[in-house]
C-alpha cells in the first residue's frame, strides 16, 4: 500500500592525465578567449584526484571537470570553455571525492552562514549562494570586469620620519561599517593632519564582525565592508588627500575556514597534517592562534609573496603592518616566551627575504613589524629598512595618570635603543592596549583639589602626554579616537576580557564637547608642527624624560624647539636651559617669553605644559609685546607687554560710567591681589602695574579679571619674574 524510491549517482574516475601547466596560467583562475574560457590552477600535492565543480556544470563531478595533474604531482589544472563573458560563476574544488574547498586565490567568496547578515546597502546585488547544490564556502569568478579607473596617479608617500599613522578598525570607526562612508569621512582625518591610515585586517575572515585576525582568504576583501571597487575608491581618495594606506596583514597563522588548512588536516588530532605544505601541526611559539604557518617552507614563502604582491599592485596600497611577526620562526619555543623573543638569525633571514621581495615589487613600500623581540634583533631589522612597533602604552599611561616611578618616556626614542635610523613607530594606544583616558578616570592620581580622575583634568593630561609624544623624533601611531580622549575600556561593554573583541560605539558626539574638541585641536597643531618643521627629522636633540618635570630640546638651523611639562599632581619649579636667548613663542597658547640668560626659571602647575619655538609660528594671532593702537571703537581689555617681566600696562575702555574692579588670579583660580576697585567715568584707561609691588607673585600663568558693573572679562598673562 506504500512505496519509497531513492537514487544515487557515481563517477568512475579515469586515470589522471599528466600534463604541464599551460604557459601564462596564474594561481587560481586565468581568463582566456575574451573571457569565455578559464584555466583553474590549484596547488595540492599528494592528492589523488580533483574535480572543479560549479555553476557551469550544475555542481556535478563530471568527466569534463576532472582536473589534470602536472608531472611533478603538485598542481591540478583544467580549462573550462563556453562560458558567458562577464557573468559571475560560483565554483569549488572537490578533492579526493569528499572534500569541497574554495580556491585559496579567489577574490570573492560566498559564505552560506554569514552572507545573509551582510547589509544590502553595504554590498548591493550580492550573488546568491547555490543552496541545495553544494555545501561550504564557494568562490566567484567573473571575466571582462571593467577595471577601476584610478584618479590619483601621482601620489607621493610621506617621508618615514614624518609618518603619523592612524590605526583604524572599520567596524568600530563608523556605524555604517563600509568603505564608502570611510571615504566620505576622510576630511576628519585630513583636518587632524594624518598622513597614513593603517586598516586592521580587511581580507576575508571568519564571520562578519571581527577584528580580522582570524583570516581565511587572503586575496578577497571582506564583503561585509563593501565591494572591492569601493575599497579602491577609498584608497584613491586617501591618496588624493596625501594619505598612505597600510594594510594590517596576518600571515603568522590562518583559521579553519581557510582552504589551505582544510586540504591537509588530520581530523583525528584536530591539527594540520604533517604533510601540509604550509602549516605546522603544532605552533612553534607562544601566543599563537589558529594554525601556525611554517615560513621556512618554500610553499609558504611562495604564497606569502603572492599575497604581498597582490595588494601592492591591484589595490595600490602603500605597505603592510605584519601581525605577530615574531612568530615567523621554526625554533620550537611553544611555552617559553623569553626564548621565543631571543635573537633569532633564522627569523631575521626570513624577514630580510620578504622585505627584499616587497621592495622589489614597490621600492617605496612600508614594511612594519609587530615584533617585540630582543632589541638586538630589532636593531638589525631596523637597520635593514624595516619599521617596528614601539609599545609605549604603559609609560605614557603612568605619566598621564600622574604616577612618576614608571613614567620614563625615553624608550620611545630610537637612539635610546641604539638604532641608527628612526624606524621605531611609537604609540600610546593601539587596538591591543587599554585606553589612557579609561585608566585616568578609574585610577588617576590626586593631590588636594587636583584629581586626574576628573574628566576635564584627565583630558588636559592627554594634551600633556601628546605634547611629549608628537615632539619626539620618529614616526608615530594613533589608535582611533585617542585624539578625543576615548574613555571606554578595551573590554567594553562588560569590562571583562570576554568582550575584548566586541563592538565599540564610535562616540562621534565627543566632537561637540569643548574639552574633547580642544584635545583634537591640540593633536592637530602638534601634528602640523612635526610634519612641517625639519627639526623633528634631525638627531640633534636632548631630553630629560624620567622625572616629574620632563623636557625635550630639539635644535636645527631653521628652528629650535623646547618642550616642558609637569607630570606631577603638585606644582613644580624648574630651571630651563634654552638653546638660545631671545624671545621664545608658546606654540599652543600664542604667548611668548623672553629668555635673557643661561637658565630660565618657571613654575608649572600640575599638568601644565608648554611647547616653545624659537620662531613665531603663529604670527597672525600672536599677542604683541609692544604698545599697540588702542584708539578704536567699542570696549576693549588687554595688557602690554605680555609676557611680563617687571612692568606691564593694562588698557581698557569704558562706554558708560561704571564700577570697575581689576583682580589678579593664579593658575588655580586663587585671588592674588586687587589692583583696582573704584567708580570710573566713561573713557579710555591705561593702568601701569609694577610686579615688584606684589611680593608673592612668581613666574607662571596668571589671569586678570576686569569686572565692569555686572559684566566681566578675563585675560591670561604670562609672568617671567
Amino acid at each position: 500500500t506504500s512505496s519509497a524510491a531513492d537514487s544515487f549517482s557515481f563517477v568512475v574516475n579515469s586515470a589522471v592525465q599528466k600534463a604541464d601547466l599551460p604557459a601564462g596560467a596564474k594561481d587560481g583562475v586565468t581568463y582566456l578567449n575574451n573571457g569565455t574560457s578559464v584555466i583553474f590552477n590549484l596547488l595540492a600535492p599528494l592528492k589523488n584526484n580533483v574535480y572543479v565543480i560549479g555553476d557551469f556544470n550544475n555542481w556535478q563531478a563530471e568527466t569534463t571537470g576532472f582536473m589534470k595533474n602536472t608531472p611533478d604531482g603538485k598542481r591540478w589544472w583544467l580549462q573550462i570553455d563556453n562560458l558567458t563573458a562577464g557573468t559571475e560563476y560560483a565554483y569549488q574544488y572537490l578533492v579526493d571525492g569528499s572534500l569541497k574547498i574554495a580556491d585559496p586565490y579567489c577574490e570573492k567568496i560566498l559564505d552560506p552562514n554569514n552572507d545573509q547578515f551582510i547589509n544590502a546597502a553595504n554590498y548591493p546585488g550580492l550573488k546568491a549562494y547555490p543552496t541545495g547544490k553544494t555545501t561550504g564556502i564557494v568562490c566567484v569568478l567573473q571575466s571582462n570586469v571593467a577595471p577601476y579607473v584610478w584618479k590619483t596617479n601621482n601620489f607621493a608617500r610621506p617621508k618615514k620620519t614624518d609618518l603619523v599613522i592612524y590605526e583604524l578598525h572599520l567596524r568600530d570607526f563608523l556605524a555604517a561599517h563600509n568603505f564608502q562612508t570611510l571615504k566620505d569621512t576622510l576630511g576628519y582625518l585630513q583636518n587632524l593632519g594624518i598622513n597614513a591610515i593603517e586598516l586592521m585586517p580587511v581580507n576575508e575572515f571568519e564571520g562578519n564582525e571581527s577584528w580580522g585576525y582570524n583570516p581565511s582568504f587572503y586575496f578577497a576583501p571582506d564583503k561585509y565592508y563593501g565591494p572591492k571597487n569601493e575599497m579602491k575608491a577609498f584608497i584613491d581618495e586617501a591618496h588624493k588627500r596625501g594619505m598612505s594606506v597600510i594594510l594590517d596583514m596576518v600571515l603568522n597563522h590562518s583559521f579553519g575556514q581557510a582552504p589551505m588548512v582544510q586540504l591537509y588536516f588530520d581530523n583525528a588530532s584536530g591539527k594540520p597534517s604533517v604533510n601540509s605544505p604550509w602549516f605546522n601541526p603544532d605552533a612553534k611559539h607562544p601566543f599563537n592562534v589558529g594554525y601556525d604557518f611554517n615560513h621556512e617552507s618554500a610553499e609558504t614563502k611562495y604564497f606569502s609573496k603572492k599575497v604581498m604582491q597582490f595588494w601592492l599592485q591591484e589595490y595600490k596600497i602603500d605597505g603592510y603592518r605584519f601581525d605577530l611577526s615574531k612568530g615567523f620562526t621554526q625554533k620550537n619555543n611553544p611555552n617559553n616566551v623569553a626564548a621565543w623573543g631571543a635573537f633569532d638569525q633564522t627569523r631575521i633571514d626570513i624577514w630580510k627575504e620578504y622585505y627584499d621581495y616587497i621592495t622589489s615589487v614597490d621600492a617605496g613600500a612600508l614594511v612594519i613589524l609587530e615584533h617585540f623581540a630582543d632589541n638586538s634583533e630589532e636593531k638589525v631589522l631596523s637597520e635593514y629598512g624595516m619599521m617596528l612597533w614601539g609599545n609605549m602604552n604603559h609609560n605614557y599611561n603612568e605619566a598621564s595618570m600622574g604616577f612618576l616611578p614608571n613614567s620614563n618616556l625615553a624608550a620611545g626614542i630610537y637612539t635610546e635603543r641604539g638604532w641608527a635610523s628612526p624606524n621605531l613607530i611609537t604609540y600610546m594606544e593601539s587596538h591591543d592596549e587599554e585606553r589612557l583616558m579609561y585608566k585616568n578616570i578609574l585610577y588617576g592620581n590626586s593631590s588636594g583639589n587636583y584629581s586626574v580622575k576628573d574628566i576635564a583634568t584627565a583630558l588636559k593630561r592627554q594634551e600633556l602626554v601628546a605634547a611629549f609624544f608628537f615632539t619626539l623624533p620618529g614616526p608615530k601611531m594613533i589608535w582611533q579616537f585617542g585624539e578625543r580622549g576615548y574613555d571606554l575600556s578595551i573590554n567594553y561593554p562588560s569590562n571583562t576580557s570576554n568582550d575584548r573583541l566586541s563592538n565599540k560605539p564610535p562616540r562621534w558626539e565627543y566632537m561637540i564637547e569643548p574639552n574633547r574638541k580642544k584635545l583634537y585641536d591640540v593633536y592637530a597643531k602638534l601634528i602640523k608642527l612635526r610634519i612641517e618643521q625639519n627639526v623633528f627629522e634631525k638627531s640633534s636633540f636632548s631630553h630629560s624624560l624620567a622625572g616629574a618635570v620632563k623636557t625635550i630640546h630639539l635644535t636645527d638651523a631653521g628652528l629650535n624647539v623646547t618642550v616642558v611639562g609637569n607630570f606631577d599632581v603638585t606644582p613644580q619649579t624648574t630651571s630651563l636651559s634654552f638653546p638660545n636667548t631671545g624671545k621664545w613663542y608658546d606654540y599652543l597658547t600664542r604667548d611668548s617669553i623672553n629668555v635673557t640668560g643661561a637658565s630660565y626659571n618657571i613654575i608649572l602647575q600640575p599638568g601644565q605644559y608648554h611647547v616653545y619655538t624659537s620662531k613665531n609660528l603663529n604670527s597672525t594671532a600672536q599677542i604683541p609685546d609692544v604698545e599697540i593702537d588702542v584708539k578704536k571703537d567699542g570696549e576693549y581689555f588687554f595688557n602690554f607687554p605680555n609676557p611680563v617681566t617687571d612692568e606691564t600696562t593694562v588698557a581698557y575702555k569704558l562706554i558708560n560710567p561704571s564700577m570697575v574692579t581689576l583682580k589678579l588670579y593664579n593658575f588655580l583660580g586663587k585671588e592674588v591681589q586687587t589692583l583696582i576697585s573704584s567708580k570710573q567715568a566713561a573713557g579710555e584707561y591705561q593702568f601701569k602695574w609694577n610686579l615688584n609691588s606684589i611680593s608673592k607673585i612668581g613666574t607662571g600663568v596668571y589671569f586678570l579679571k576686569l569686572q565692569v558693573d555686572n559684566q566681566s572679562k578675563v585675560h591670561k598673562i604670562i609672568v617671567n619674574n
